[in-house]
Formats: C-alpha cells, sequence, structure tokens
C-alpha cells in the first residue's frame, strides 16, 4: 500500500471515532433561530391567521410546533397562554388532538429566548 492510501484508511477509521465525540447538540442556525422566534411571537399576537401564515411560511407543521417549541422557557402553548393569546393556545391545543403516549426520551425541544 502507498503512504498516501495508508492515510486515508487511517483517517476514515478516525473519522466515525471523532464524530462520536463531538458535543449531541448542534448550534442553531440563524434562520432557524428566527422562524422559531417569529412563531413564538406569532403565538403570542393572539391572531390565528398570522400563526397559520408564519408557520406556512417557514414550512413547520402546527403540531411540531406545538409539541416542541419552548418560547421563553414555557412551551409555546403556556406561553401564549402567559401573554392572554387565548385563541393561538387553542389553535396549537386543537393541533395537538387527541392524547396519545410519546418516548419522552426520544422528543427533542428547542429552546428560544427573546
Amino acid at each position: 500500500m502507498t503512504t498516501f492510501k495508508k492515510t486515508l484508511l487511517a483517517a476514515a477509521a478516525i473519522l466515525p471515532l471523532v464524530a462520536l465525540s463531538l458535543p449531541s447538540h448542534a448550534v442553531m442556525d440563524s434562520y432557524m433561530e428566527k422562524a422559531l422566534i417569529n412563531v413564538c411571537k406569532a403565538a403570542k399576537s393572539n391572531s390565528v391567521l398570522k400563526l397559520k401564515s408564519t408557520t406556512k411560511y417557514y414550512r413547520l407543521k402546527t403540531k411540531t410546533v406545538a409539541l416542541g417549541l419552548v418560547c421563553n422557557g414555557d412551551d409555546v402553548i403556556t406561553f401564549a397562554e402567559s401573554y392572554g393569546a387565548n385563541k393561538t393556545a387553542a389553535t396549537l391545543q386543537k393541533s395537538i388532538g387527541r392524547v396519545s403516549i410519546t418516548d419522552v426520551a426520544s422528543v427533542q425541544k428547542l429552546n428560544v429566548t427573546f
């Protein structure tokens, strides 16, 4: 084997180990952060039309937002209710539908503070 092939083979063997040692949480890119902040603001606005247009613009499902988004430390429904945005909170709650069993270990929440 040539030196180049040995180096390439060694790099290929080490790469998975390096990937495992990286932190499990990824840094959120600015586009996603902006999208989630805008969804939080839309939920706070008490305008169902604004909430729906914001989630549609960023191609997010209302159910996914309702189950996974955290705004200023509260889930998005509680966040909306705390600002008196009962219409948007009800829309988000309705999107969840019936009660189901969720594997909490597999759910990833996104926390946005603004």
